[in-house]
């Protein structure tokens, strides 16, 4: 993900393609009824601005009639009177109609940016999410949807309306009176909008500043939160404060620079319209001195003035957020370019349902260039076979489990399944196939129930019971308080290392798949629960092919095959029996553990 800095940074042709990148969500294909309700709101928008144009020059025909003294007709001036009153109700009713027509729409767009991005964030490679910072991801998201909504409300019933205003203004000033006053106006406003967006853009940086601080503040605190325990271990509730504060004191620094930066674009915005008042005004003064425009002229000219540039300055505050809409709307986007390191091809077919064979044909492997971590790797799991790999920390156990599950693709060489080359299947039914249970097991922050049947959604209650049987959980589930509804806490905290890989074997039995990865997936249980937890295994791995990924080698005994792994390669292969009679780096490695566990067991407890 690129730096924070880069995402915000804009530049009018950012914008625009930002803006041309949201377009297609609000004039969706084959969606008439969308299209419909933006066409209604769009009239509803001209309607309420010709009422707004039209209400001084009502005013200005009843002030002329009341300036004649007691000679105006009582019945024109109720007339006038009534028609301003409509006019009125008018401006407000047709501006009520075009949210109601467009509120609609903007949900829409909101939701389905929001639903794509997410869906795209799911359909990105392992490394992508390794790489991201989930605060920061999160924040970007968020203020990107929330941009989204900004830009809707204040560019089409804003900008665009008080744009279309100037216009119909400065027409009627030109035809009520002379070409003066409309181009002051016109000049009046050009200079605003000028002065506005010069600052503005100048201010900016101030807003990058506190984004990116604000950012780096969110995710050292998610960051921090998420790793409670770790701060507690180490006593480093200080280091981690004022690494926060840090954040914090640079954000406040950015804010009071954008804060008096502002006082000075007020201050020159109302210079520009008071400018303007006092000429325009002095103008009307002695229009009416030399009888050529009527007092009901000088309130209209007022009128107009008070009406354009009581939302012109509110335009200065918009094109200020607008302008900070469009980058988080930017970055946003940007994840949805970022490009899937692992995607389907465009003729990919569902992997075909077989006995389970499982291939992997000359390997090559690597994260960088700069250390390969598979070299020409190849074995062969046969239908309802367990095979182990085992070997020392970083020779590419899980990496194996990785590119099976296709969570990278192999930088040569191939993975079969059923002598279907898994490049060339859909990764959805791929991955329907393999059931993993990963070496570090995450829950989500719900009840044990929904993360066991999180294996097979809609999976009924016996059914989830019947495979906590077998993960040797059901009856601990049972003793506590809510059972199968207890909560377990952020990433399953509330469980301990044992307790959540059983909640995981249990949801990985419930997806009922044909093959099997274990992933060091019995490395938290002690003794009691590994033996049973094996014995359930054995059953259930009869009739499915089985990868076994072990730090442990006393759960590998009764595998058909072991795999001892190496610098990214194969250096012994065999069974239990054949391996410790090789006399190799198997039966070093057993007869190590055998010791360890010994010194173990004479170890006094405390």
């Amino acid at each position: 993900m690129r730096s924070h800095k880069s995402d915000i940074q804009q530049n009018g042709h950012g914008d625009w393609n930002t803006i041309r990148t949201l377009i297609p969500y609000l004039w969706p294909k084959n969606q008439v009824t969308i299209r419909a309700r933006v066409i209604a709101a769009l009239v509803c928008l001209l309607l309420a601005k010709v009422a707004t144009v039209y209400v001084p020059i009502l005013y200005k025909l009843a002030i002329d009639i009341i300036s004649n003294g007691s000679y105006f007709t009582i019945n024109s001036l109720i007339t006038i009177v009534f028609g301003y009153g409509l006019l009125r109700v008018a401006q407000q009713a047709f501006g009520e109609l075009r949210e109601f027509f467009f509120a609609r729409v903007t949900q829409l767009a909101i939701r389905t940016v929001a639903l794509k991005t997410f869906n795209h964030l799911h359909s990105l490679s392992l490394r992508f999410h390794m790489d991201r910072q989930t605060g920061g991801l999160s924040r970007a998201i968020e203020r990107g949807v929330n941009g989204i909504e900004f830009l809707l409300s204040f560019m089409l019933f804003n900008i665009l309306p008080t744009l279309i205003e100037i216009i119909m203004v400065c027409a009627v000033l030109w035809y009520f009176f002379n070409f003066w006053y409309a181009l002051i106006t016109l000049l009046t406003i050009s200079s605003y909008i000028a002065f506005t967006m010069f600052v503005t853009e100048w201010r900016l940086k101030f807003r990058r500043q506190m984004n990116e601080h604000d950012q780096t503040a969110n995710t050292r605190a998610i960051d921090s939160l998420l790793n409670f325990e770790t701060v507690k271990y180490l006593g480093n509730e200080q280091h981690e404060e004022k690494r926060y504060d840090t954040s914090l004191q640079r954000y406040a620094n950015a804010a009071i620079a954008s804060r008096s930066s502002l006082s000075l674009l007020n201050v020159g915005q109302g210079v520009i319209i008071a400018s303007s008042l006092i000429t325009l005004m002095s103008m009307a003064s002695f229009g009416v001195k030399a009888g050529t425009m009527s007092v009901g002229d000088f309130v209209m000219v007022n009128t107009y003035l008070i009406q354009l540039f009581l939302p012109l300055n509110f335009l200065g505050f918009v094109y200020r957020e607008m302008k900070q809409a469009l980058a988080d709307m930017d970055a946003m986007f940007f994840l949805l370019k970022v490009k899937r390191e692992v995607a389907d091809k465009p003729n990919a077919i569902s992997l075909k349902k077989g006995a389970g064979r499982v291939e992997f044909e000359n390997v090559h492997f690597s994260y960088c260039k700069e250390r390969e971590i598979l070299r020409g790797l190849s074995f062969a799991i046969e239908p309802g076979q367990t095979v182990a790999i085992v070997g020392q920390s970083g020779t590419g156990k899980s990496t194996i489990a990785r590119l099976l599950f296709r969570f990278y693709d192999v930088t040569s060489g191939a993975v079969k399944i059923d002598g279907q080359d898994i490049r060339d299947v859909t990764q959805q039914s791929l991955r329907a196939a393999i059931g993993i249970v990963p070496q570090d097991t995450v829950l989500f922050n719900d009840t044990i129930y929904y993360n066991i049947a999180y294996g097979r959604p809609g999976a009924t209650q016996s059914v989830v019971e019947a495979v906590a049987r077998h993960a040797s959980i059901h009856d601990f589930i049972k003793g506590l308080p809510d059972g199968y509804q207890t909560m377990v806490g952020e990433r399953g905290l509330k469980l301990s290392g044992g307790e959540k890989q059983r909640v995981a074997i249990a949801r990985t039995l419930l997806k009922d798949p044909r093959i099997y990865v274990f992933d060091e997936s019995t490395s938290a249980l002690d003794s009691h629960t590994e033996l049973a937890i094996q014995h359930s295994l054995r059953n259930i791995s009869l009739d499915h092919t089985t990868l076994i990924i072990a730090h442990r080698l006393s759960t590998l005994v009764d595998s058909d095959k072991i795999l001892v792994l190496k610098d990214g390669n194969i250096i012994e292969y065999g069974c239990h029996a054949e391996l410790l009679a090789h006399k190799g780096i198997y039966a070093s490695m057993w007869s190590t553990q055998l010791h360890d566990d010994n010194e173990s067991q004479r170890k006094p407890r405390s």
